[in-house]
């Protein structure tokens, strides 16, 4: 059973994502908050093992109140927003959101989310990936944000990793691209988010992304493109 607090301030659409939820026997809606800062006390009250979160609430905004569930321990957070590729996106997924999806997303696709999430897997919406991914294709000179000396404690089969998590590639797409066991992936993915001292694949995606790293395919492994 997959526990989850729902966090959205329109009365209507949140009803509307409960109704949803709970259509499921494996869902177990355990709370509903209609700002983050209602958010952030739910869960430290219910522990939900996820939060649906919505960016734009009053108090404390989506963005915000995942920073604080992140920073505590408190759940994994899929982020769900009528906004697309802008500072939200970026601002969730740096803040430590596991997923992000946008509000169009229908039913099946939104309990899908939930479930994968849950299992560990990061998730963003295919729209929202591949945008992700072109807006940074379409700065190639950039100063990245983290710094590229944080990869020194990776091995080479991590950094090969984490630059298909940039790619926005699931574990399974990775083990065909490495040829490697998918739970080799999953450890591989375990010990360098533990390296990198990062909450989520995601977290590691954007990193990946910030610092230019891509897959070679070649004997030197990731190169950096900075």
């Amino acid at each position: 059973m997959i526990r989850v607090l729902v966090a959205e301030d329109q009365s209507a659409v949140r009803s509307g994502l409960v109704l949803i939820l709970r259509s499921v026997p494996d869902i177990d809606v355990v709370g509903e908050a209609s700002d983050g800062e209602r958010a952030v006390e739910l869960a430290r009250e219910l522990r939900p093992d996820l939060v649906l979160m919505d960016i734009q609430m009053p108090r404390l905004d989506g963005v915000s109140a995942t920073r604080q569930l992140v920073a505590e321990g408190l759940a994994d957070v899929l982020v769900l927003t009528t906004f697309d590729l802008d500072e939200y996106v970026f601002g969730a997924l740096r803040a430590g959101a596991c997923g992000f999806l946008l509000k169009n997303t229908d039913a099946m696709d939104l309990l899908e989310a939930v479930r994968t999430v849950a299992r560990g897997e990061g998730l963003i919406s295919p729209a929202v990936t591949r945008r992700l991914i072109a807006e940074f294709a379409a700065k190639p000179v950039r100063e990245p944000k983290a710094d590229p000396a944080v990869l020194d404690t990776l091995t080479r089969r991590e950094r090969e990793v984490l630059s298909c998590l940039g790619e926005g590639l699931s574990n399974a797409d990775v083990a065909a691209r490495l040829d490697m066991a998918e739970a080799t992936v999953k450890t591989h993915v375990s010990r360098l988010l533990g390296k990198l001292g990062l909450h989520s694949r995601v977290q590691a995606a954007v990193l990946a992304q910030e610092l230019g790293i891509r897959h070679t395919h070649g004997d030197s492994g990731p190169d950096l493109l900075t």
